[in-house]
């Protein structure tokens, strides 16, 4: 039997945006106070009995999230180029945070951004 850990993390951030090409009011700069959920999957666990430290993700989530913090997305590579819509900046969280916390043993799973306490959105790839 094979087991999986599954860790989560909360952080959050504030930033504007415009969606350019939009046909309605997300066009006009508005902004966001984001919820971010990281998850973590681990298929086993490192030698203290840890999937990876929760610490570990909250600062790499928090050093991230930092970079768009009270910032206009749209001055921001890649999303001077790419519409900063919340399924981009959930791809960008996911992608970046790959790349720093992946290892052998647990590897990002998911990554869901809030855009209201209402609608988010969840990004995942499949490996």
């Amino acid at each position: 039997m094979s087991a999986t850990y599954t860790l989560k993390i909360l952080a959050d951030f504030a930033s504007a945006h415009t969606l350019r090409d939009y046909p309605g009011d997300c066009s006009r700069m508005h902004g966001h106070n984001w919820k971010l959920e990281v998850e973590v999957t681990a298929t086993d666990l490192n030698d203290h009995g840890m999937g990876m430290d929760f610490k570990t993700i909250k600062t790499a989530t928090r050093e991230l999230a930092k970079t768009l913090d009270h910032r206009y997305l749209n001055d921001i590579p890649p999303f001077d180029t790419i519409n900063p819509t919340a399924e981009n900046i959930a791809r960008f969280f996911y992608q970046k945070l790959s790349d720093t916390l992946n290892n052998d043993i647990a590897k990002v799973s998911g990554v869901t951004l809030w855009e209201t306490d209402r609608a988010c959105v969840k990004y995942s790839e499949d490996n």
